[in-house]
């Protein structure tokens, strides 16, 4: 802590008066200070809103799209059926009957305490004839079942245990799986290579005593319009049945020889709760600017009027504007209102919900467009406005960052002033403090050297 001493000879507070003389100098250092923060506020609301802008241009891109209301609710008559909808699907109702479900090839090898031939070479052929040769690592089942594995021909193995030779080793048996299910996913397994497959030496693990199939590989099936003249064969190779409407797909786990209706149709509550979504984030937008616009005025006399952190700002006023004609203005001569979107006298947005339910059952088509139409024109605007590299927020961000730093730049050239003068200060009255202790020095010198003077009284000399 550095030490002061104060006027010692003029007893002058010189800390205390060059505090006072560099706070008068200070001010306009201090109103620019000042003003650099209020901007640095501004563009923190401005940089939260163009992030706002940003989210409600991808929410508004995503309600404008062909599939924005495409909601739909699904129901099956039988719990083996399940119905799922995309957003392309249209609403129906039919009745399937399931002959089949598709199940996966699956082989299993007779019991043994390793594989019989040394090293294990095996040939694995599917449905269309292709053949892969595999080499396991020993003879151990779990090599063989890993070499099975990784061979890349779509198939499983699992060692399974399988009891105790008559010498009470325990014995085991591969389990081979069609990673698959489907006809077209069948395959045969042999022992031995690829040679001894063509020339018919190789013996199927299927064949061979304590070998069989268990499953064979087969395709799902189902028939719509059964028991008519129409009636439709469907299969496939999975249990799932993709696009077997348009944008449906229908599962199925069980074969029924009864028929299970099943049915899509349009779900109005998600439909509504898309548009109401929407519309309530376009409204906290316009609230938002509209709270930051707002001057607020003091309740008595004497007080200050502050004003919004928006206010007086044009590129925010026209934004503002922007959104509520985007949202207000007629479509195709139709007022958004029809669909229960609409602004009230105090210029707040907001959404009834039963009234675009009720245009939505009276005109979905019509309604859809509509609300298609007007978050377009809201894309289109928050874009103008949010783009994060030419948007005009964000040039108007750009703009009141380039202040600040023209403000700081000043500052900092003040605050280098201010500390010259600040020493100067120091320096003259450091200098008038020697000054003074000069001349009281020579005062005293004087008034010793006067008083040592011989005096004269009744004009005699003493």
């Amino acid at each position: 802590m550095g030490l002061s001493l104060d006027g010692l000879v003029s007893g002058l507070d010189t800390t205390a008066l060059i505090k006072s003389l560099m706070d008068v100098e200070a001010i306009p250092r201090n109103l620019l200070a000042a003003k650099q923060t209020d901007k640095s506020s501004i563009i923190s609301q401005l940089q939260s809103l163009n992030a706002s802008m940003q989210s409600l241009a991808d929410q508004a891109k995503k309600a404008a799209s062909a599939t924005a209301l495409s909601q739909f609710t699904t129901s099956s008559s039988s719990p083996a059926v399940t119905v799922t909808a995309g957003p392309d699907a249209t609403p129906t109702t039919a009745a399937v009957v399931v002959d089949q479900v598709a199940r996966a090839h699956t082989v299993v090898t007779a019991a043994s305490v390793v594989w019989p031939e040394a090293p294990p070479v095996l040939t694995i052929e599917n449905a269309a004839g292709e053949r892969i040769e595999v080499t396991a690592e020993s003879t151990s089942l779990q090599d063989v079942a890993r070499a099975v594995t990784g061979a890349g021909a779509g198939v499983t193995a699992t060692v399974v245990r399988a009891g105790t030779d008559a010498g009470g080793a325990p014995t085991y048996r591969l389990q081979l799986i069609a990673d698959e299910a489907g006809q077209a996913a069948r395959f045969r397994v042999y022992r031995g290579d690829l040679g001894a497959v063509a020339t018919g030496t190789a013996a199927d693990v299927a064949t061979a005593p304590g070998g069989a199939v268990v499953t064979i590989g087969s395709d799902a099936q189902l028939r719509l319009w059964a028991g008519t003249d129409a009636e439709q064969v469907v299969i496939s190779s999975g249990n799932t049945f993709t696009a077997l409407f348009p944008g449906v797909d229908v599962t199925v786990t069980a074969a029924s020889a009864e028929p299970a209706t099943i049915t899509v149709a349009a779900d109005a509550t998600a439909r509504t709760k898309t548009v109401g979504d929407f519309v309530a984030q376009v409204a906290s937008v316009l609230s938002r600017i509209d709270k930051g616009s707002t001057a607020t005025v003091p309740d008595g006399s004497g007080g200050t009027t502050r004003l919004g952190v928006f206010t007086g700002d044009s590129t925010v006023r026209a934004l503002r504007q922007a959104l509520a004609d985007a949202v207000g203005h007629p479509v195709d001569g139709k007022s958004p209102s029809m669909i229960g979107i609409s602004f009230d006298r105090y210029g707040v947005l907001s959404f009834d919900s039963e009234r675009f339910a009720a245009a939505l059952a009276q005109d979905p088509d019509g309604t859809q467009e509509m609300f298609t139409e007007i978050a377009a024109r809201v894309q289109d605007a928050s874009t103008r406005y949010g783009d994060k590299y030419d948007g005009l927020l964000t040039t108007r961000i750009v703009g009141q960052q380039n202040e600040v730093a023209s403000l700081g730049d000043q500052i900092s050239r003040w605050d280098v002033r201010l500390e010259q003068r600040k020493a100067s200060l120091q320096r003259t009255y450091a200098h008038l403090e020697t000054m003074l202790s000069q001349l009281q020095s020579q005062s005293s010198y004087l008034a010793s050297q006067l008083a040592s003077l011989p005096s004269t009284k009744n004009g005699s000399t003493s």
